[in-house]
């Protein structure tokens, strides 16, 4: 026998434990810790700039030009793109799970060269750029003034590009950082703002200031003197320098436009005033109400988040130093703040656990020498499990540390199954602790291997789930696996030796002591009385009725399961709520700059709100616009906040009530994604697509009609869409006839718009060793209104000056201020969350139902991002639970070479989705994936007990006993190890079911399902699967016989003689 090895070499089974113990905290210490795997789709971003293009030009020059040519890329499932009215353009290419980004970002390039001939010239000249994205943003810091006085000092203009040139690059440079986003997004740029009056006394036009710009900014490689090849005798050679690219104020004001008669110049200084100003002032940045340069720094593909973070501090801390006195740099988020207390939560749920399972095991052992020995096997298994996450290349997660939460109660189960055994013989048979182990070991061998195979076996068929719920339950699956295996390895190899060496023989005057006594006192009767019961339960007369209550059983199963509702992921206090202020369109940024002082002071107002960082000119949601701001709410610290009942929900509620007060705005609040980089926020995020060019005001109108009847639905809540066919614009309506009678070319009428009203791009300088942009623009007074343009010359072939009033009108109409696309086809954006105490999966039954019924023919929607997981995910949980069953049945099967014994095994199984959908509902909880990774689990568990049923019975049968004596003895025999087994378990979970703090939703979402799934498997499983086995062996020995009957008496094995 194999552990009959150990038992006659304790010290070889002590170093081998120890040695997996020393190889799994050597690993432990390698580990990253993370919150999640890396298990969100890697993106690719395209992006593109079109100064003074609206959104529809931009959609239709650069959007229908790259889209088709990137559609279908290798394992792309599905990409959007937005053509704002601010000149920009993004288009957002979402691979599967576990596409390497690298790859992802070439195959995209590759795509984008093939379109970039058919580009406009000026998008050409900025470039289009092809980068991996990660959306998963990691800490927020601020550059902001300590006072009112020092914000006087320091407008954000300083602010942003103080920034730019000492801190941003430094960030960047951390390892793991994808890309750090600026906000105000206003580098330097040298405004040439022209006055065209000026322009027209002089005879000149914007091209003619363009075209200076270009020929006098330019940079000069003027070459050497005494080069080589050089005369012979040539001593020397001097590099020629002179002023190409021009770099201040004044020496671009002296850029010469035009020579008259009599030598007469013109300078730029004549007809234009030259700023170093911003190439853009459509953003703005805040913390508290006051300006700041705001920066978010985000995580790159397979970066860890823990570490960026410590590095940013670490940055941060140095930077503080030298920064302009007044001003503070402060990192007024972490995410690794949340991961690491959450983390900690973890560990600490851990020890809890460790605790708890101690106490039940020596309760139920009654001696602290036994339950020295499944103790023992704890750190091997649990710190063993680290060495095999090494080896998969996991990181410390919340999902490797569920599942060591979890194997708590699993790894003592073979232990005590040992331990058990070994004292039972002692008692009955009066052996010594070495005899007694070695018998016991030959009892329970088949068992330990069937429960160990059954539990590693049992996530296997989550091997074919791909995605985000295939890495969830591949981290969880593996470390349960591995901690299950060193289990089972410590059961027959370190278990029996500790046996053989710690216990001490029964003595037959021996008397427990007080409490032991009396707990055996009342086992032995609970015994008996299971014994009676299930003889009741199993008498020829009353067993039909016992089987139809087990199919009466089933039926609850499927009713309680179509009670809870589905869900994906719970929603996380993670110290963060985001908020979107949406002003009227076409609102200015002066508009949302006011709307936005006032929401902040309400969220800084709010019990909770440790800080506000805002960004103007920007939506979390719909992207860039004048009539847009976003917050962040940064809430403090979890432990002091929950203790007055700050919680998250409530600060959102709060927010959200003050913030209705505010006119002239609607007021957005979320919560952050439950997943990184999964979306925006919370909810549900659906793409309403015109599939058969209906137009822009048809999709309107059903977006409209579609998000005013959810808002009625009382499964939904927040549902809105920024979406607009019709904002306020004006069109400019060229006479092109006259223009050709007029002799001016058309571009030159192009150009003169795009150079007075745009902001057009000459060429670029350089200022603190940095590049930036000459950008070109009429004076904001000549920008002011509709008629502005009037004043504005071009001119013809001949050389006359013709005003743009004399060649086109403008008037006031209607257009989209972006063009949104999702899988090329025009699409309006709606989101959404469910409402308070409904779950994910319910809104999107309800959103999916409004849609049908208002969608036209050719239009349709599809889900992205977290609701797209969700879709793609639905129904993989139930497609799980029944593999693992059949995967048990088979590996059982195998196991007792019959097709008939392990059916009361599999059959007793969904015992345990009872008790867990009956506790979520209980707990007003919704079946999601953390609910599914916990029913595979009890697959597992709930098999255990009854293996040690049916294992024992199947002995007594073979024995010659009968098949109700058999199992109704084999009920009897094992209901202590089941009961302690299942109590470890259980009092070993419960931490996670009263769960509180960072990461507390997750732990009480898979502690409730197996918590109350696995009182259910006990409960019911000790009452069904002894009246399964006695009908199920019946009607096999009917058609095949009863087994060949063993010498050994029943419930006994041959003594194994063993030389000490």
């Amino acid at each position: 026998m194999f552990s009959l090895f150990f038992i006659k070499r304790p010290i070889f089974a002590t170093v081998l434990a120890i040695l997996l113990t020393l190889a799994g905290a050597i690993s432990y210490f390698g580990l990253p810790v993370a919150q999640y795997p890396e298990m969100t789709p890697p993106v690719v971003r395209v992006s593109a700039f079109y100064y003074g293009a609206s959104a529809s030009v931009i959609a239709d020059s650069i959007a229908s030009v790259i889209e088709p040519e990137v559609n279908g890329v290798d394992r792309m499932l599905y990409m959007s793109s937005t053509s704002a009215s601010d000149g920009s353009y993004t288009l957002d290419i979402t691979f599967e799970v576990g596409v390497d980004a690298d790859m992802a970002a070439v195959l995209v390039q590759n795509r984008v060269n093939r379109a970039a001939a058919k580009l406009p010239e000026d998008v050409r000249r900025q470039g289009v750029t092809v980068k991996k994205q990660s959306p998963n943003f990691v800490g927020i810091i601020t550059l902001s003034p300590k006072t009112d006085a020092a914000a006087k000092r320091f407008d954000d203009l300083f602010l942003a590009n103080y920034v730019v040139l000492n801190v941003k690059d430094e960030f960047a440079r951390i390892k793991g950082v994808g890309d750090v986003a600026m906000y105000p997004a206003k580098d330097y740029g040298m405004r040439i703002w022209f006055d065209p009056d000026k322009l027209a006394s002089r005879q000149m036009t914007v091209n003619d200031v363009l075209a200076a710009l270009r020929e006098q900014n330019v940079q000069v490689a003027a070459g050497k003197i005494g080069g080589n090849p050089a005369p012979a005798g040539t001593a020397f050679s001097y590099q020629v320098n002179t002023l190409g690219r021009l770099e201040t104020e004044e020496q671009f004001e002296s850029v010469i436009l035009k020579t008259g008669e009599g030598g007469a110049i013109t300078r730029l200084k004549d007809v234009a005033r030259v700023e170093l100003g911003a190439r853009s002032y459509d953003t703005f940045g805040a913390l508290n109400s006051r300006s700041a340069a705001v920066m978010i720094v985000y995580q790159a593909p397979g970066g860890n988040a823990v570490a960026i973070t410590q590095g940013l501090r670490e940055s941060v801390s140095r930077m503080n130093a030298s920064v302009p006195e007044g001003l503070e740099m402060k990192m007024v988020y972490d995410a690794s703040v949340f991961i690491t207390k959450a983390v900690n939560e973890v560990y600490h749920t851990l020890f809890e656990a460790v605790i708890l399972v101690i106490v039940v095991v020596l309760i139920f052992l009654g001696s602290l020498r036994s339950t020295l020995i499944p103790i023992l096997v704890i750190p091997v298994a649990l710190v063993g499990t680290f060495m095999f996450m090494a080896l998969f290349g996991f990181s410390i997660n919340m999902l490797t540390l569920f599942g060591l939460v979890l194997a708590i109660g699993i790894v003592v189960d073979d232990a005590i199954v040992v331990v058990e055994n070994v004292e039972r013989n002692m008692a009955e048979n009066h052996l010594a602790p070495k005899e007694a182990t070695a018998r016991a070991m030959q009892e329970v061998f088949g068992a330990v291997i069937a429960i160990s195979l059954v539990l590693s076996a049992v996530f296997v068929p989550t091997a074919a789930l791909g995605g985000i719920t295939g890495q969830m339950y591949k981290q969880f699956a593996l470390t349960i696996a591995a901690s299950t295996v060193l289990s089972a390895v410590c059961a027959l190899t370190f278990s029996p030796a500790m046996c053989g060496v710690l216990l001490k023989p029964h003595k037959k005057d021996h008397k427990p002591n007080f409490f032991n006594r009396g707990f055996n006192w009342v086992f032995d009767k609970l015994s008996s009385f299971y014994e009676f019961v299930v003889r009741i339960l199993v008498h020829k007369a009353v067993i039909g009725f016992s089987l139809l209550a087990f199919a009466g059983t089933l039926a609850l199963i499927g009713w309680t399961t179509k009670q809870v509702p589905t869900g994906f992921l719970p929603n996380e206090d993670r110290g963060l709520v985001f908020v979107d202020v949406i002003l009227p369109d076409n609102a200015s940024l002066e508009r949302s700059t006011a709307a936005f002082q006032q929401v902040s002071d309400i969220i800084k107002s709010t019990e909770g709100v440790e800080d506000v960082a805002g960004l103007g000119g920007f939506s979390l949601i719909n992207g860039a616009g004048s009539n847009y701001a976003a917050c962040f709410a940064m809430l403090k610290d979890w432990d002091g906040r929950l203790e007055k009942g700050r919680d998250l929900g409530t600060i959102i509620n709060e927010i959200r009530a003050k913030s209705a007060r505010v006119q002239d705005a609607a007021v957005i609040v979320f919560a952050p994604p439950a997943i990184d980089g999964l979306g925006n926020g919370t909810g549900f995020d659906m793409r309403l697509q015109d599939r058969t060019g209906l137009g822009r005001n048809a999709v309107a109108e059903i977006a409209y009609d579609i998000v005013g009847t959810a808002s009625r639905d009382p499964s939904l809540t927040a549902v809105n869409t920024a979406y607009r066919a019709a904002i306020p614009e004006v069109f400019a309506t060229i006479d092109r006839e006259k223009v050709k009678k007029l002799d001016v070319p058309l571009q030159n009428v192009f150009d003169a718009l795009a150079g007075s009203l745009g902001s057009a791009y000459a060429n670029d300088f350089v200022k603190f060793g940095r590049t930036f942009q000459v950008n070109v623009q009429a004076d904001a007074a000549y920008r002011a209104s509709i008629d502005s343009f009037k004043k504005i010359n071009v001119r013809s072939r001949g050389g006359a000056m013709v005003p743009l009033g004399a060649l086109m009108t403008m008037n006031e109409s209607f257009g989209p201020d972006r063009v949104f696309r999702y899988n090329m086809y025009p699409n309006a954006i709606i989101n959404g969350e469910p409402a308070k105490g409904r779950s994910s999966g319910e809104s999107l039954i309800a959103m999916k139902a409004i849609a049908d019924q208002k969608m036209p023919a050719g239009m349709s929607f599809e889900w992205t991002s977290l609701a797209y997981q969700e879709s793609k995910q639905s129904g993989e949980g139930t497609m799980v639970f029944v593999l693992a069953i059949i995967v048990v049945y088979l590996i059982l099967a195998a196991q007792y070479e019959s097709w008939t014994t392990p059916l009361a095994v599999v059959l007793s199984v969904p015992l345990a989705v009872l008790g867990a959908m009956g506790g979520c509902m209980l707990r007003g909880l919704d079946n999601n994936v953390y609910t599914q990774i916990g029913l595979v689990l009890l697959v597992g568990l709930g098999a255990k007990n009854a293996i040690l049923i049916v294992e024992f019975a199947k002995q007594n049968r073979e024995a010659g006993m009968g098949i109700i004596d058999a199992t109704a003895v084999a009920a009897k025999q094992r209901l202590r190890p089941i009961l302690m087994t299942s109590f470890a378990f259980i009092l070993g979970v419960l931490p996670l079911v009263i769960a509180e703090g960072a990461g507390a939703a997750s732990r009480q979402a898979l502690g409730t399902a197996v918590f109350f799934g696995m009182i259910g498997a006990t409960l019911l499983g000790l009452i069904f699967t002894p009246v399964l086995h006695v009908a199920i062996q019946g009607i096999s020995e009917l058609i095949f016989g009863a087994p060949k009957v063993e010498k050994a008496e029943a419930g006994k094995t041959e003594p194994i003689h063993v030389k000490v």
